[in-house]
């Protein structure tokens, strides 16, 4: 297999999985029958629907207008049915002797698959994948998929969704059954599942994890190369006699001072290396390996003292909320080119850190965060409820993202809750601390490379990052409770000048998030919308451009002259169904000039009187 095919099929934005790259797979969006489940009929043979009388677009869901239904009431549960035909198996690369896998990206929020009328699958968790095997595959084959997802269960991971039939507050409309792309590849029998990168820059190497679809009869070879541009980094061949392998990959280049300037991944030159992995078991031959592209970026992020270092250099975060949903299409990407359009904007805006908010994101837009520089916070979507159900529902659905997401450089800090959500009593109730405590050292021992946040906004237990949520909008009050550590370190005693108390749990726990840099990762929120006759909602209202110029102009400049912060992420990128707080409108159209935003985030403009 050529290495050009592998490069062209990773590089172009498009595959949805884009760590782990075949050459040949098929893109299964489009059209599929479709029903709700109060309209059908089940055949009691196969457990399915007897008939389908809708037809929807995949991967939109139904309450979208570009999925073609666009019905947003309650309709817990969903069903769809595509053909798949030989010649879309031909086109995936099918050929005898080879398995063929059919992907789903993401499907909300619990997903039965049958093929050909049998079970073959189901997966509980809307924001993460799973595979399925198609078991007979040479002449086509059909799939039905039931989603469920309650829009009354609490219990649930769901973010900013809604449970009251229409969006409300801060809550936006539902997103059900699959949202993601589905696709199909071929591949050998024994194939990679599972590509982890885990830099380690000072000792000149990087970790790198493989796991594969068996535990093999006799040892597979896994032959790894690592190049930047045309030039060879490192090859090693790997011999695996188990399902998982862990090896370390020396990467010579790195011990010198132009290697390190040359393949270091930061925002203003995201260096990516490409890596090819090919595994043979058994007879090497063309038709028993298995060839992927994978990437990785170099780098390595800590907290020294106050300061978030980058690459061993003080970063000073300058980041945006993003709650990555768009009109037409709600938490699905309206296309693969609107995910890349999304990273340049961010970075157009003059922002280097997105913090993307109550949504798991779709991997190609941290594919285009790690190809353009966008440095990026990977945050669970909450569950309402603190209950039995709730924790192991979020644990689970946790794990996964953490494993799915930990080899993209752009990720430098994970989220596991927000704002005290599904742990609503945490400042007093041990066990909700104890939940907390558990979910931040489960993350550090899945992935110890980079900080990670209790519980962004306030009531930490243990923390890498002091992080707290303030919308007081009046920048004289901002300046005198961040402007310096002392003013800081006095916002964070007691009870916070936002009502709430920002540090909880054991003395120690408290001490070491107290010593930590400090961010306010949620401030701003102003909401301007030109039709007066809307029913805006925001933190602060104001009534014209120049209004809003003005006002942002005085809080910027506060926070970017700050001593005491190592950072900040401005309330929000995009106005959201009735939240009108976006620096642009839901169609991605600034509300001020692209120059005078970045100006002011920037500081390079005169503060409002």
């Amino acid at each position: 297999m050529r290495d050009e095919e592998l490069r062209a099929s990773a590089q172009d934005g498009t595959y949805p999985r884009p760590q782990l790259v075949r050459p040949r797979w098929f893109d299964l969006s489009g059209e599929w029958d479709f029903a709700f489940d109060e309209d059908v009929s089940v055949d009691p043979r196969a457990g399915v629907p007897a008939e389908f009388a809708r037809t929807i677009v995949v991967p939109y869901p139904p309450e979208s207008p570009l999925s073609g239904i666009h019905e947003t009431g309650y309709h817990p549960v969903v069903w769809y049915r595509r053909y798949v035909d030989a010649s879309d198996v031909a086109r995936a690369g099918h050929a005898d002797g080879r398995t063929l896998l059919l992907h789903f990206g993401a499907v909300d929020y619990r997903a039965d698959v049958w093929i050909d009328g049998r079970q073959a699958a189901s997966h509980e968790g809307g924001h993460t994948p799973f595979t399925v095997e198609v078991p007979v595959a040479d002449v086509g084959f059909e799939i039905v998929v039931r989603a469920e997802d309650d829009p009354h269960d609490l219990s649930q991971p769901r973010g900013k969704q809604d449970w009251q039939e229409a969006p409300h507050s801060i809550w936006y409309h539902r997103t059900t059954g699959i949202w993601q792309p589905v696709w199909i590849e071929s591949v050998p029998r024994q194939h990679v599942t599972r590509v982890a990168w885990h830099p380690d820059v000072r000792h000149d190497r990087v970790h790198l994890t493989l796991e594969l679809a068996s535990r093999p009869v006799e040892p597979v070879r896994a032959h790894v190369t690592l190049r930047f541009g045309a030039r060879l980094l490192a090859e090693t061949t790997v011999t695996m006699a188990g399902p998982t392998q862990d090896t370390a990959i020396a990467i010579p280049a790195l011990g010198t001072e132009q290697g390190w300037d040359e393949l270091l991944w930061r925002p203003d030159r995201p260096v990516l290396i490409d890596a090819r992995i090919e595994l043979t078991a058994g007879d090497p031959t063309a038709a028993s390996a298995d060839v992927v592209s994978s990437y990785l970026g170099l780098r390595f992020v800590e907290t020294v003292g106050g300061d978030f270092l980058l690459n061993g250099a003080r970063c000073h975060v300058k980041g945006v909320l993003s709650q990555g949903y768009w009109p037409q299409s709600h938490l699905a990407a309206p296309g693969a080119a609107a995910l890349r359009a999304e990273v340049e904007l961010i970075k157009d805006l003059g922002f280097n850190t997105a913090r993307l908010h109550q949504k798991v994101e779709d991997p190609r837009l941290m594919y285009w965060a790690d190809r353009l520089g966008l440095l990026l916070w990977t945050e669970l979507p909450s569950a309402f409820e603190n209950s039995d159900a709730a924790v192991t529902r979020l644990t689970k659905e946790w794990m996964d993202v953490v494993r799915r997401d930990s080899s993209h450089p752009s990720v430098v800090a994970w989220v596991p809750l927000n704002e005290s959500w599904a742990v609503r009593q945490i400042a007093v109730d041990a066990r909700q601390q104890d939940f907390a405590r558990t979910l931040y050292h489960l993350t550090k021992t899945l992935d110890g490379t980079r900080p990670v946040i209790s519980n962004d906004g306030w009531e930490h237990t243990q923390s890498d990052l002091l992080t707290m949520h303030d919308y007081e909008n009046d920048h004289v009050k901002l300046r005198a409770r961040y402007g310096t550590p002392e003013a800081v370190a006095k916002a964070v005693e007691g009870l916070s000048p936002f009502g709430k108390r920002v540090l909880v749990g054991t003395d120690a726990e408290a001490a070491a998030t107290a010593s930590t840099p400090a961010l306010l990762t949620e401030f701003g929120g102003v909401s301007f919308t030109p039709d007066p006759d809307f029913d805006a909602w925001g933190y602060r209202l104001v009534g014209t451009p120049d209004d809003l110029d003005r006002h942002l102009t005085g809080i910027f400049a506060v926070l970017n002259t700050s001593t005491g912060l190592a950072g900040w992420v401005y309330t929000q990128l995009t106005d959201t169904v009735q939240e009108t707080n976006g620096l642009v409108d839901e169609n991605r159209v600034p509300k001020l000039p692209v120059e005078r935003i970045r100006a002011i985030l920037h500081g390079r403009v005169e503060p409002a009187g």
